[in-house]
């Protein structure tokens, strides 16, 4: 088996992985992914008990118990740079032998579920609303910096895009959430396909100083198409990448938007803060009953 060299798995002293600053039994197989460190707390002040507690950096992770799962919470800044490295390093510390620097010849597969805020595209979707994204296009380059196929979807997506005259400054890729965690947490929530752009400002049309080449035009053309029957529903900065990877790496990844933004009829959430506590509120009651069936059927 193939050895790691150590400039390409960075392993701190204390034997915790380099950015993360993790061991590899301080993570759980269930993760909660957040952009804000602060809303670390702010999850695992829902968890029944807090067993590890663990930053460096922007990167925030909490560690414990839901009912009777284990569960842990990761703050992963912002962009999908550092995705990159979260779920990198994530993978890693599951599936790497850090002794050895070899990979397990037994794979460890991973729920990554993301919670974070996001603007919605289109005009009927309400403010503070909940959605869930099915697929995701990415208008960053990360995935392709790796190894994978272009597949059949990202052809067709690419050829629709070309006949709705819709120019963009960059190659997009097409990514899919995981069907199974789609299918069991997202009754009664909206879902759609998600943009996750490299910035916050020109890469989703917004002009302060700056004029942005992401026009208005090019906005109301994206939020126009309809791809498998689902619309182009919102903007971020994260889900691309996160399912991308995921897919790769054979985790189950699920994106889930608190929608504080809606850019069809510039609007903005009266209560920000309240709209993300309602996400992490109902996703966790979800995601505890998803773990309980699980349980039940391995037992049975």
């Amino acid at each position: 088996m193939n050895h790691i060299p150590d400039s390409e798995l960075i392993i701190n002293p204390d034997g915790s992985i380099y950015h993360l600053n993790l061991l590899p039994e301080q993570i759980a197989q269930t993760i909660i992914t957040v952009g804000d460190p602060e809303r670390v707390k702010r999850v695992s002040q829902c968890f029944d008990k807090i067993e590890v507690q663990v930053s460096k950096r922007e990167f925030i992770t909490h560690t414990g118990q839901l009912g009777r799962h284990r569960i842990s919470v990761i703050s992963t800044g912002i962009g999908p740079d550092n995705i990159d490295i979260t779920l990198n390093e994530l993978d890693a510390l599951a599936n790497i032998d850090f002794a050895t620097r070899q990979k397990k010849a037994q794979k460890t597969s991973l729920k990554i579920i993301r919670f974070g805020t996001s603007g919605g595209l289109q005009a009927d979707l309400p403010i503070d609303s909940i959605l869930l994204s099915s697929h995701s296009i990415g208008l960053d380059n990360l995935l392709h910096f790796y190894e994978r196929k272009n597949i059949e979807e990202e052809k067709a997506l690419l050829k629709l895009m070309t006949e709705n005259g819709i120019k963009l400054s960059v190659t997009p890729y097409f990514s899919k959430g995981n069907k199974y965690l789609l299918d069991t947490l997202g009754k009664g929530f909206h879902q759609g396909i998600t943009l996750t752009s490299p910035g916050f400002y020109a890469p989703q049309g917004r002009s302060l100083r700056l004029k942005s080449l992401m026009t208005p035009e090019t906005l109301d053309k994206l939020a126009g198409l309809s791809f498998q029957q689902a619309k182009i529903s919102n903007f971020e900065m994260e889900t691309a990448a996160i399912y991308g990877l995921s897919e790769l790496m054979g985790h189950e990844a699920l994106s889930c938007s608190a929608l504080i933004a809606n850019r069809a009829n510039k609007t903005f959430s009266q209560n920000p803060k309240k709209a993300v506590d309602d996400l992490i509120e109902v996703m966790l009651e979800r995601i505890e009953v998803m773990l309980d069936a699980e349980l039940l059927k391995k037992r049975h």
